[in-house]
């Protein structure tokens, strides 16, 4: 094959590739730009569910910790409402899913394509957690005795010394022993007479 002919397909191969990289690059665009569009779309229907909600959000002490709300624009928007509950929409873009991570995995709470159903289930999910944070904090206090009622207690019962233990187990070792010498005494008298001596009074 000659130079010429070399060139001319190098040229060739060249101006394909260049083609094909401008076709990638095109494709690539349209499918970010069909990627940002199903992400503000997400985000809009989340805003939806929120303003339902904000008279629930409103009604909630502003000094509770627990809750977020707040829509997060990351690769998939969701609508927080606490560290772990958040709704987010399902890969259909149309649903609805109320989702609560646990120590088991992720729960579904609600899933509907109306924002209603899912509305109140985020709104029983807020009751359940406030009652469940005000129980734990009731469940904090607790009450001390006063100086008087202190003084009416009966006075607790003390242990035992180490020291009243011990020579209790000495006392008990001593009288054991008695015993037994009493015994073996009381045995040999039958086969040795002369130790009845000792015996009688």
């Amino acid at each position: 094959m000659s130079e010429a002919a070399q060139n001319a397909v190098s040229a060739t191969n060249v101006h394909k590739l260049a083609d094909a990289v401008r076709e990638m690059k095109s494709n690539a665009a349209d499918r970010e730009d069909v990627v940002v569009d199903m992400r503000e779309a997400a985000h809009s229907r989340l805003e939806i569910l929120a303003q339902e909600l904000h008279p629930v959000f409103a009604e909630v002490p502003d000094d509770d910790p627990m809750f977020d709300f707040a829509i997060s624009s990351g690769q998939q928007p969701r609508l927080w409402i606490d560290a772990v509950a958040h709704v987010t929409m399902g890969p259909d873009r149309r649903t609805y899913r109320f989702l609560r991570d646990t120590r088991l995995g992720r729960v579904v709470l609600a899933e509907s394509t109306e924002t209603g159903p899912v509305a109140e289930q985020v709104t029983r999910y807020i009751a359940e957690r406030m009652v469940e944070r005000q129980r734990i904090i009731e469940g904090e206090i607790i009450s001390l005795p006063r100086g008087t009622e202190r003084r009416n207690e009966a006075p607790a019962r003390k242990k035992p010394s180490i020291w009243k233990a011990l020579l209790g187990t000495v006392l008990l070792v001593l009288a054991g022993g008695i015993v037994g010498v009493a015994s073996v005494f009381l045995f040999l008298s039958d086969r040795f007479p002369e130790l009845q001596q000792y015996l009688q009074p």
